[in-house]
């Protein structure tokens, strides 16, 4: 066993001793995805687990659940689920900047978080963000709107960001306009929990950090 399986199987063991083995069951189709997955260089180790704690979430509230989701040519979801009529895409934000954006780091995850809610948005009912506790999710202040108050203004200045980092193909004005987030997963994998908070909720949560710390949220609003 590899250190990829090994602490794959023990975060599935912690889950275990909370959920019991019904759910453990309904993992093993996942454990196995990703071990492939990994083989292939595709995942790393503290993504996977993040997923692997998320799907719990939902396999809990009765979903069934799939990582590494393939929604179209392009597009691959991080965690897939299906329950009745509605599905729900949850992608994950760990915060990793890669080196060649050492010097825009807070433009760079602005736009990688905008890109995800506009592009992933469109393919589920309800869409959201799951991220670790002691990352900062930058949402883009027009996501916390119902697009009908969406101004073209604020829809051009966000497309403007991502046109920065992503153009095949680029993120469009209509996704930006009709993208919505209904929910942030904050994935505690110490303890293998999950706390769901509105978008709103977690914009305030943030705002009343920064002010307590005297730092700025760098958010366009």
């Amino acid at each position: 066993m590899n250190k990829f399986e090994e602490d794959l199987s023990k975060i599935i063991a912690r889950i275990g001793d909370k959920y019991g083995k019904e759910v453990i069951n309904k993992l093993h189709n996942m454990y196995k995805k990703l071990c492939k997955l990994y083989e292939a260089n595709i995942v790393k180790i503290n993504h996977s687990v993040m997923e692997v704690v998320c799907a719990t979430e939902l396999i809990v509230k009765g979903y069934d659940v799939d990582v590494e989701y393939r929604l179209n040519d392009i597009l691959v979801c991080d965690v897939y689920g299906v329950k009745g009529d509605g599905n729900i895409i949850i992608e994950i934000e760990t915060g990793f900047v890669p080196p060649e954006h050492a010097l825009d780091p807070n433009t760079y995850l602005l736009a990688r978080v905008a890109s995800k809610i506009a592009r992933y948005s469109t393919f589920a009912k309800k869409f959201g963000i799951g991220t670790p506790p002691h990352n900062i999710v930058q949402i883009p202040y027009v996501f916390l709107k119902p697009p009908r108050d969406r101004t073209e203004k604020e829809v051009l200045y966000l497309k403007k960001i991502c046109d920065l980092y992503y153009t095949k193909p680029p993120v469009s004005f209509e996704e930006i306009l009709n993208a919505r987030l209904c929910v942030v997963y904050v994935i505690n994998v110490d303890e293998a929990t999950v706390s769901e908070l509105s978008p709103q909720e977690y914009y305030e949560m943030l705002k009343q950090a920064m002010k307590d710390t005297n730092t700025s949220l760098f958010v366009h609003k």
